[in-house]
């Protein structure tokens, strides 16, 4: 099983004919493996790479810098997240990378800081256009489910959403057993997008349980489905399985670097399974609210 390639700007035209076919290929992508790469996204290629750069400046200052920043709990969940700080598979030794966390608009430009991050115009200029994309493919998302086309955008509209720079740091010691670049899990929210740069590792677990490469395809942004979906859903969306391996070639000398925006719904939001999606089989999950899921699944990372 390989993961398609949707070109979205054939959802974003007045013909119907393409329209519902992006739609339809959609739906195929999230119910078969929960991944699908995402073409002409509307993302600037020169926007990315000045948040990959803020991204890398970042990560170069000293430790004792960026601890200034520092993540101090779940109900906030901003700020640095330190090497082996985060458990994604709670069964495995720390993860062998640090991150960075932005939430909204507001503490983007409120962080008092002296590192070219925080308050950086690129990074809000770059959360707002990932915030258009994400709302983009949950319109599609609405009506592959037969829901009116704003359905989970009215539920997206507070921006609850997370900005995360990731760097994962040339290996200069041997891991600990079980230990790698990022654990096994999935994503918490409605819908993830992934930007990936130079080198790659990412790998999906597809529904016959054998683990598949993800890598970089330049000018395409990496989605997939998440835990809040797959609820509403019952299923019908699935929220897949990824990890980062360590290299086992030249790559571990090298940095890696990604960027993730977790696209969630308004605390507020209950999570119950769509009448549409309760045809096949009964709900699978009791109602959860959207705040709540989001917060229990932190406590069990950090």
């Amino acid at each position: 099983m390989s993961i398609p390639i949707i070109d979205l700007s054939q959802f974003q035209i007045s013909n119907q004919v393409r329209r519902q076919n992006v739609v339809k290929n959609i739906y195929q992508a999230c119910h078969e493996i929960g991944f699908m790469y995402i073409q002409n996204s509307g993302i600037s290629p020169d926007l990315l790479e000045q948040v990959f750069s803020a991204s890398k400046s970042f990560f170069d200052s000293p430790l004792a810098v960026k601890e200034q920043l520092a993540w101090n709990n779940e109900f906030i969940n901003t700020g640095y997240v330190g090497l082996e700080r985060e458990h994604l598979n709670p069964n495995q030794p720390g993860d062998l990378k640090e991150a960075f966390n932005i939430k909204n608009d507001i503490i983007i430009n409120n962080f008092s800081s002296p590192i070219l991050l925080t308050n950086n115009p690129v990074i809000s200029t770059f959360y707002n256009a990932c915030t258009e994309l994400a709302n983009t493919v949950l319109q599609a998302f609405a009506l592959a489910l037969e829901l009116p086309e704003y359905f989970f955008t009215t539920r997206h509209n507070q921006k609850n959403h997370t900005l995360r720079l990731l760097h994962y740091p040339p290996l200069q010691t041997s891991p600990k057993p079980g230990q790698v670049r990022a654990g096994e899990h999935s994503d918490y929210g409605s819908l993830t997008l992934l930007f990936q740069h130079a080198v790659g590792g990412l790998e999906v677990q597809t529904t016959r349980k054998e683990w598949i490469a993800a890598p970089l395809i330049p000018g395409m942004v990496l989605v997939n489905t998440g835990d809040l979906m797959q609820r509403w859903t019952n299923h019908i969306f699935c929220s897949t399985k990824h990890r980062v391996m360590i290299p086992n070639d030249e790559r571990v000398k090298k940095s890696r670097y990604s960027i993730a925006f977790f696209c969630h719904p308004n605390d507020d939001t209950e999570i119950a399974c769509l009448e549409s999606c309760s045809q096949r089989q009964s709900p699978i999950y009791p109602p959860i609210l959207a705040g709540e899921y989001l917060l229990s699944s932190l406590q069990l990372t950090y």
